[in-house]
């Protein structure tokens, strides 16, 4: 969701539910309830209620810590093995920050509003690093930190939202199967009842409502 693009959408006769998330995937990354309190969306809006990592993992939240590669950062072989066994033929790098984003603070706004994807969207931090927000089953939010070596896998049809830090800097790979194609569709009654959504609920709700946080 670091840039936006046409998405080919999926027939929908042929959208399947995802299999179940697994919920024993361990996750080192932090995770906590968002506070919803007033301020700069940079902010940490740390509750200091920690959500547990099966709770995570029931969301369909997959996480990866790889170790740095100053040498070959593009093409770091846990990257290149987690990449082959998506499917993910193709990848590029991307930067935030108020030098090299024109218009950075209204991007950034931008990116901070709740949308989904018809297609996982998979983030490795390189430099830097940031906040995804994704909705819990009860709908509220959870915060995710990303800092550098962390990769996370958000599946289709999850509504989350995207910023940078107080740090303003984000250095990325995205991932992608053949050219990158990721429309955000924002919320609303027509994507609440998008059949990619439709899928993920029925998917989510089978192992997050015994998922603790």
């Amino acid at each position: 969701m670091l840039a936006r693009h046409a998405l080919r959408l999926a027939p929908k006769s042929g959208i399947q539910p995802h299999r179940a998330f697994t919920t024993t995937t361990p996750l080192a990354m932090r995770a906590y309830w968002y506070d919803n309190l007033p301020g700069d969306q940079r902010l940490p809006h740390d509750s200091g209620r920690d959500v547990a990592p099966p709770y995570l993992a029931a969301l369909g939240i997959t996480h990866h810590h790889l170790p740095s590669d100053t040498q070959t950062p593009n093409h770091h072989p846990n990257l290149d093995a987690i990449a082959h066994q998506r499917s993910y033929k193709n990848r590029d790098t991307i930067e935030i920050s108020p030098d090299l984003l024109p218009g950075y603070e209204e991007k950034v706004k931008t990116f901070f509003a709740e949308h989904l994807h018809e297609d996982e969207e998979i983030r490795f931090i390189l430099a830097g690093g940031g906040y995804f927000d994704v909705r819990g089953q009860k709908d509220d939010w959870v915060r995710i930190r990303l800092e550098k070596g962390d990769l996370m896998i958000m599946p289709p049809g999850i509504y989350h939202r995207f910023t940078t830090d107080e740090q303003n800097y984000t250095k990325a790979i995205r991932l992608f199967k053949e050219d990158p194609k990721w429309t955000p569709l924002q919320r609303g009654e027509e994507t609440d009842k998008n059949a990619f959504r439709a899928a993920y609920l029925q998917t989510r709700d089978g192992t997050a409502e015994t998922a603790t946080a």
